[in-house]
């Protein structure tokens, strides 16, 4: 496949977390990197990153440890297409291999002047690529219906919520876990048009919404799946990003927090644009590897 690309990283200890396990920001980068430079390929002209559909993630990785990243072009729309993402681990010590996570991005193609640019179709050859072709058009629907399904939840949702202590302690106050960040996007933070690298901006987001779900747990929590990123709107060099963050519930052994990232100009007066917004499911690992019950979240 001519817009297959492959990827492999060693995982130093400047890319892991305090536990030496790789941070999922880095992943992130790694993973929207991988999978531009096949839309690019097939494209031939810049694009930009327009969604990263959910993530569950299987295992941690440690330091010393390689990923593993393969990325392809599954099918091309009008001026958008989807890219497939597997990743997996190498022990180079014992030879062993292991899944991480799958992931479908979808990228849009830009001409010079910055506008949509119509792409070329893509003939699938084998017969997996002829099953991801067809059922690519179909998470293209459910892509574009993801943002009216949450309008439709929000409406429909209930604003009273009873709260019911597990174990007889207080809920703490959502209040209580929000985080607030301000990043400058610069030249190493952008491609070779200044727009903003969408891995970058994953990124960010990853590292507050952790920081939210620290404040909750008071420990270091895991993230274990992301809900899709939708990308609304592009930011570029000498932008801020402010970076928000808030536990939104917390379950038995898991919790949801809700981040969202808005761009300023160089003038932080002007109304923000409002780039992303993702869900992230944290939990938190005792030292024999199973989750621990967490505390109720007062709204």
């Amino acid at each position: 496949n001519p817009t297959e690309v492959q990827m492999s990283q060693l995982v130093l200890p400047c890319h892991t977390n305090h536990r030496g396990e790789l941070s999922t920001g880095q992943l992130l980068k790694w993973i929207d990197t991988a999978a531009c430079l096949s839309a690019e390929r097939h494209a031939g002209c810049p694009c930009v990153t327009a969604s990263m559909d959910d993530i569950y993630f299987e295992h941690t990785i440690s330091v010393g440890q390689v990923v593993n990243i393969k990325a392809k072009v599954n099918r091309a729309f009008n001026s958008s297409m989807e890219v497939g993402i597997q990743v997996s681990y190498e022990d180079l010590c014992s030879g062993k291999h292991c899944s991480i996570c799958k992931a479908y991005a979808t990228f849009v193609a830009q001409d010079p002047s910055g506008g949509k640019q119509r792409l070329q179709p893509l003939a699938p050859q084998t017969e997996e690529e002829k099953i991801e072709h067809s059922i690519a058009a179909e998470r293209r629907r459910m892509r574009l219906a993801h943002k009216d399904t949450l309008k439709d939840l929000l409406i429909r949702s209930s604003r009273e919520t009873e709260l019911e202590t597990r174990d007889g302690s207080a809920a703490v106050p959502a209040e209580k876990t929000r985080v607030e960040s301000v990043e400058l996007v610069l030249p190493p933070h952008a491609n070779h048009q200044g727009n903003t690298f969408g891995g970058q901006i994953m990124a960010w987001m990853e590292n507050v919404a952790t920081i939210a779900a620290s404040r909750l747990c008071h420990a270091h929590p895991t993230l274990q799946a992301i809900e899709m990123f939708h990308f609304r709107g592009p930011s570029q060099v000498g932008d801020r990003l402010v970076l928000k963050a808030i536990v939104n519930n917390s379950f038995k052994n898991s919790m949801e927090v809700g981040v969202c990232a808005e761009a300023y100009g160089q003038e932080m007066s002007t109304s923000p644009r409002h780039i992303n917004s993702a869900f992230m499911t944290f939990v938190v690992l005792d030292q024999e590897g199973r989750p621990r019950s967490l505390p109720m979240v007062a709204p």
